[in-house]
C-alpha cells in the first residue's frame, strides 16, 4: 500500500507544470511554484497574496479551470487543474 504523502497530483500554475502532494491547497501549491510571487494584482498594480488562510480576506483569489475568483486557500488541488494567478499581468 502506498503512503498518502507519496501520492501526487499534477497541476499547471501560470503555464508551469507542478506536482504537489494529494490534499494540497492551491495556496500551498502557489507557495511551492518557482517564480510565482502572488495570487493576483490589485487595481493599483500591487501584487496580492494569501493573508488570512481562512477565506475571509479573499486576497488569494485565482482563476481555476476558467472559473474566476476561486479562493486558493480553500481549494484543494486536483489532478489536471489549471490555475491562473494573474500576478504577471
Amino acid at each position: 500500500m502506498r503512503e498518502a504523502n507519496r501520492e501526487q497530483v499534477a497541476v499547471t500554475v501560470d503555464g508551469q507544470a507542478l506536482h504537489v502532494p494529494v490534499h494540497t491547497t492551491v495556496a500551498a501549491a502557489l507557495a511551492l511554484a518557482d517564480g510565482i510571487r502572488g495570487s493576483r494584482m490589485s487595481v493599483t498594480g500591487e501584487p496580492r497574496a494569501m493573508l488570512c488562510g481562512m477565506g475571509v480576506c479573499q486576497e488569494c483569489r485565482v482563476t481555476v479551470d476558467g472559473c474566476a475568483h476561486v479562493l486558493a486557500c480553500q481549494t484543494v488541488c486536483r489532478d489536471g487543474m489549471t490555475i491562473e494567478t494573474g500576478a504577471g499581468r
